[in-house]
């Protein structure tokens, strides 16, 4: 019997408009559908492709044991999320020796920060990806301006970062992202502060979904949604 294909399919920033013709082939063809989701809830990347999928395909929800539970650098959080993915590999790995393709939904780009990472790496050999567009590259144009120019330098920071290095780094780039804010925000606050950046920023909510949001970096109160990008756009050589 001729193996399966494990299918890593970037979905691009949630627009389902905003994906590649080929994830959207791959996505309505699927008689296997596996996604990432937080307990009890429906998962980002499924509600993305909600209406493409066919009737009968088989959805195979992975489950996190531990999202923001345990502090990730606790041993716990990465034993509990290495049997995770050994688990959910192992599944994977089931159904394409039966000669069957699976189709992993990613949210944005699988190769960018993602949680199909983890899958990737265990299983070399048996995985195809379709790259999609990142959540990054749906905030910067949402601001409506270009993000870098000439020789600009780009930088992207997870808000995970410890503050000093925020502020090192936020200070030394010429373009910036920073991912992953959330709890984060009052630190990155005062590393915008504390870099003399603060004015510059943007933050850009659901970026390329229907409840998208940009304002200027000042006017954000007290917290943010998961989704929530802040950009620096660059100002460098042009004609």
């Amino acid at each position: 019997m001729t193996p399966g294909t494990i299918h890593g399919v970037g979905l691009g920033p949630g627009s389902q408009d905003l994906m590649s013709v080929r994830a959207d082939r791959l996505i309505r063809g699927a008689s296997h559908v596996a996604y990432f989701r937080k307990k009890g809830r429906t998962g980002h990347a499924r509600g993305i492709v909600e209406g493409l999928l066919a009737q009968d395909a088989i959805e195979l929800p992975m489950e996190y044991p531990v999202t923001t539970e345990i502090p990730f650098d606790d041993p716990r959080y990465n034993e509990l999320l290495a049997a995770f993915y050994e688990r959910s590999v192992a599944q994977l790995r089931e159904i394409a020796d039966a000669g069957r393709d699976v189709v992993v939904l990613c949210e944005g780009d699988p190769f960018f920060y993602g949680s199909f990472m983890h899958l990737y790496t265990r299983l070399q050999g048996r995985v195809a990806v379709v790259p999609g567009i990142t959540g990054m590259s749906a905030a910067w144009t949402a601001t409506g301006r270009p993000v870098t120019w000439g020789d600009d330098i780009l930088t992207v920071l997870m808000g995970t970062l410890p503050e000093a290095m925020l502020t090192e780094r936020i200070a030394q780039t010429d373009a910036l992202v920073v991912m992953k804010i959330g709890r984060n925000l009052d630190k990155l606050r005062r590393a915008l502060a504390s870099s003399g950046r603060e004015d510059q920023a943007w933050l850009i909510e659901y970026a390329a979904m229907p409840q998208e949001s940009i304002r200027p970096f000042r006017e954000v109160g007290e917290s943010v949604p998961y989704f929530s990008i802040v950009v620096i756009h660059g100002n460098g050589r042009r004609p």
